[in-house]
């Protein structure tokens, strides 16, 4: 598995294995089963770890996951292992935030990931008009200058507030954007700003919440109801692409790429994806390890000049996702905002 590394210290490997499908709502979790899949991760050399404060008991279970790794692979083993996770204050509480209720995140995550430094937190804003992210992000500086945290990221800024952040001193190492072949919004400001300051892009999306898959092609478009937000969220950004006839020939071209070398859809969407400057990884969304060995293939697929030509020939013909990133999402009235939840603290999600 090829590495990369965000900071000194701070060694990843370029795929991610991503927490949120462990997540309380995604349907009943084994715990053992999700632990010993983590592990085989591990062992196969993805290394690192995505979660955050709240997707429900995904941290605590990262948490005994490290317990089991050091364990029964020691020490030495378990510092290989990069965890990072997520700060995301709710939006009802923004204006009221406190340095302490910063604090008592971090600790409740610390106490959680069963670990005495946080590797990475990455910090969420859902609300640029209440004007505090810059201070909120201070605050995580000083915990980290306390000891509290190793590296901090962000989640979902845009360009110019990550730009304020830098400005500020905050020393951002990351930035977790939503990024695949159909929305390239990290590629048009973000990409070059964040390679100036040396913050590296972890991405998200890459597979458009299983949109690109053998699974799609050929599929007819998915309709009302969706059976979860996630296909709804990714559904959108198809739309905004260029809708479902544009989308299916990318897939038949990524199909056929894919079979020339012994591959699959996602695997080279998830490869496209960390071909693009400034990134240093993808995150998959692995629920287990049934697809492990598809997941270790994507940094060494030796896709050509000709596979990414093909791709591009589509993608020339798509109509940009509008705006920096996630700034569709912001738009908590619009139809991809509305999408999102803004409180899962206070629901207990």
């Amino acid at each position: 598995m090829q590495n990369a590394d965000l900071a000194p210290g701070h060694r990843i490997s370029r795929v991610i294995k991503g927490g949120w499908q462990l997540a309380g709502g995604h349907g009943a979790v084994d715990r053992d089963a999700g632990i010993h899949d983590m592990i085989a991760f591990a062992d196969a050399g993805i290394t690192t770890f995505d979660c955050a404060d709240i997707y429900t008991g995904v941290e605590a279970m990262i948490g005994e996951f490290r317990s089991e790794y050091r364990r029964v692979r020691g020490s030495e083993a378990l510092s290989k292992i990069k965890v990072h996770t997520k700060f995301v204050p709710d939006l009802g509480n923004l204006a009221s935030l406190t340095r302490e209720d910063v604090v008592k995140a971090v600790d409740t995550s610390l106490v959680r990931l069963q670990s005495e430094r946080l590797d990475l937190v990455q910090f969420h804003w859902w609300d640029y008009e209440i004007d505090r992210q810059v201070e909120v992000a201070g605050w995580l500086a000083e915990l980290r200058a306390a000891g509290k945290l190793a590296n901090i990221g962000g989640t979902n800024f845009d360009t110019a507030q990550m730009q304020r952040m830098l400005d500020a001193g905050v020393p951002l190492v990351s930035m977790q954007v939503q990024y695949s072949l159909i929305d390239d919004r990290p590629s048009r400001g973000m990409a070059a700003t964040a390679a100036a300051s040396g913050v590296s892009l972890l991405c998200y999306g890459s597979v458009a919440g299983g949109l690109f898959s053998e699974r799609m092609l050929g599929a007819p478009e998915p309709l009302p109801p969706f059976e979860n937000r996630s296909l709804v969220k990714y559904k959108l950004i198809v739309d905004e692409f260029g809708g479902w006839a544009l989308f299916q020939e990318l897939l038949a071209v990524l199909s056929d790429i894919a079979t020339r070398h012994n591959s699959d859809i996602a695997s080279v969407a998830s490869r496209a994806v960390l071909e693009r400057p400034g990134v240093a990884a993808v995150i998959v969304g692995a629920r287990n390890r049934n697809h492990l060995h598809r997941n270790l293939s994507i940094p060494g697929l030796a896709l050509s000049e000709e596979d990414f030509g093909r791709i591009e020939a589509v993608l020339a013909r798509a109509n940009p996702v509008p705006g920096d990133v996630y700034s569709l999402e912001r738009d908590r009235s619009g139809k991809h905002g509305s999408v999102m939840k803004y409180n899962l603290n206070a629901e207990g999600h």
